[in-house]
Order: structure tokens, then sequence, then C-alpha cells
């Protein structure tokens, strides 16, 4: 059974960083694509990165401020955010699929197993 914990989330000054965690259990990181999504209140659900067979993908809104990173060893996959702007404020999902294409990698249908979240507020 696959099982996604998060966190590091937090509160954060315009400017700052954060890196986020998520353990997966029950996952073999070389068949599955990791992604992180995030939802800002009255927002849908938006992709913010990929990691897919050693490849990393990113949205427009945090190309060259984030980067998804992965430890095999350990089981977990990193979001680090930096320059981070008050826009970043949302709740951070990590997510997992062995099914995802290429074509729907920033679809969060597209993900079957998903965390519980973790809230990033970036507030002066």
């Amino acid at each position: 059974q696959v099982h996604l914990d998060e966190s590091g989330g937090g509160l954060v000054q315009p400017g700052g960083s954060l890196r986020l965690s998520c353990v997966a259990s029950g996952v073999t990181f070389s068949r599955y694509t990791m992604a992180w999504f995030r939802q800002a209140p009255g927002k849908e659900r938006e992709a913010v990165a990929a990691l897919r067979w050693g490849r990393t993908y990113y949205s427009d809104s945090v190309k060259d401020r984030f980067t998804i990173s992965k430890d095999n060893a350990k089981n977990t996959v990193y979001l680090q955010m930096n320059s981070l702007k008050s826009d970043d404020t949302a709740v951070y999902y990590c997510a997992a699929s062995s099914t995802v294409i290429q074509s729907t990698l920033f679809s969060p249908q597209a993900y079957g197993y998903r965390g519980q979240g973790t809230q990033v507020t970036v507030s002066s």
C-alpha cells in the first residue's frame, strides 16, 4: 500500500526558502513518477514540479526558483523552494503515479496517490 507523508511547511517571509520532504512507503522510485502540487484557497490544484525517469519538470510559475529531487535510499522526494513569494502560499501535496504519461504529467487526476499536504505561508 502506498503512503505519502509530507513535512517541512511553515511560515516564511517573502524572499525566504523552505524545503519540503515527502517520505514514500510502498513506492519503488524507479517505477513511479513523483510530483508536487499545490492548492491555494479558492483556486484549483496546480502542478508545481515532477520527476520522471530522472528528468525534472517545472511549472512556469516556479521555474528557476524551485527544485525537485529525490533520495532513493531514504525513499524521499524533496521540493527546495527559494525566493518565495506571497503567491506561493498554498497547501503543498506530494503525489505518485506508476501510470502517468508525458502528456498528463501536470494533471492532478493522473496521480493515484497523494499525501495529506503541508501548509506553506509566505507573508511578512
